[in-house]
């Protein structure tokens, strides 16, 4: 239960990362430069606390390697990059909704490379849980509707293909970072390791993402301010407890554990911009919370 708990809180902490990220957006800040800056003052903090253990760098295996680059080059950048430009491409609803399918991926990921049992009871909760985080979704749902409705053409054009082609990008990359740090935590890697080798080979992978010219510099310096709050907030504190959570759970699980996050970013939104909740999305919530209740009382 306690890793539930870890996960669930690191969820919460990455809800109230919309309170800085998107208004940074907004404002017109490439949201590629703010991912970089992240990963510039992550790797600083977290590089740091390697310093003692140094001397192991040569016992890490290929496979260790390989694992490191999937959970940061691929999951902590690529997918991050393929998912801010799958805007351009797809209705953010679509988007929003597609990410969805993310835990269908941990799921089918973790049953083929860590061999975790998937048991008939476990499915049948997943998706109970599914269901609610799709309830939790449903004015997205609803806006999608909608877009079929008046513009079919927004869903099935050359340009959304484009689209959908990054999403799943996103959704494999994100869904295979949470198998392979599983994978190195099974090797023995504390999560301070894992967060430090994560970011730093998101950090090289970003360079060639980044733009190198006058927009790397942010409008003020309350900008720099922002990111660092954010860095500590979603990079370093909730990092921290999600690697602590994923210790202690199987990939599967922390799966549906992730689900809180789009809830708790709806909660967030409703209690800092005051943006209410309709009573589907509440009823989502509880649907996701009984299913995850069931899932770690049973032990699935």
């Amino acid at each position: 239960m306690a890793g539930t708990l870890l996960v669930i809180l690191a969820c919460l902490l990455w809800g109230m990362d919309t309170l800085i990220r998107y208004p940074l957006v907004e404002r017109g800040i490439n949201p590629v430069t703010i991912v970089f800056y992240e990963h510039c003052i992550l790797s600083l903090i977290f590089s740091l606390g390697l310093i003692p253990n140094i001397k192991r760098l040569g016992e890490i295996k290929l496979v260790d390697l390989l694992s490191f680059f999937i959970v940061g080059g691929f999951g902590s950048a690529i997918a991050t990059v393929a998912f801010t430009e799958s805007f351009q491409f797809l209705n953010p609803s679509l988007v929003i909704l597609l990410q969805k399918l993310q835990p269908i991926v941990v799921i089918l990921l973790a049953s083929m490379i860590l061999k975790e049992e998937i048991q008939k009871p476990f499915i049948i909760w997943a998706a109970v849980c599914l269901l609610g985080g799709l309830l939790v979704s449903s004015p997205d749902i609803e806006r999608f509707y909608h877009l079929i409705l008046n513009d079919v053409g927004a869903v099935t054009s050359d340009v959304a293909l484009k689209g959908y082609g990054l999403v799943g990008i996103s959704i494999l990359g994100w869904g295979a970072a949470t198998v392979f740090g599983k994978r190195l935590s099974m090797a023995g890697f504390e999560p301070k390791s894992i967060m430090a080798g994560r970011f730093l080979t998101g950090l090289l992978m970003l360079i060639p993402f980044v733009q190198w010219d006058r927009r790397m510099i942010l409008p003020s310096g309350e900008d720099y301010l922002k990111i660092l709050v954010m860095v500590i907030i979603s990079g370093a504190l909730a990092m921290w407890f999600y690697y602590q959570g994923l210790k202690r759970l199987s990939a599967k699980t922390t799966a549906v554990a992730e689900m809180f996050f789009p809830f708790f970013a709806i909660i967030v939104n409703w209690i800092f911009l005051g943006k209410q909740l309709t009573e589907v999305q509440l009823l989502g919530g509880a649907i996701l919370i009984f299913g995850s209740l069931v899932i770690q009382l049973k032990k699935y």
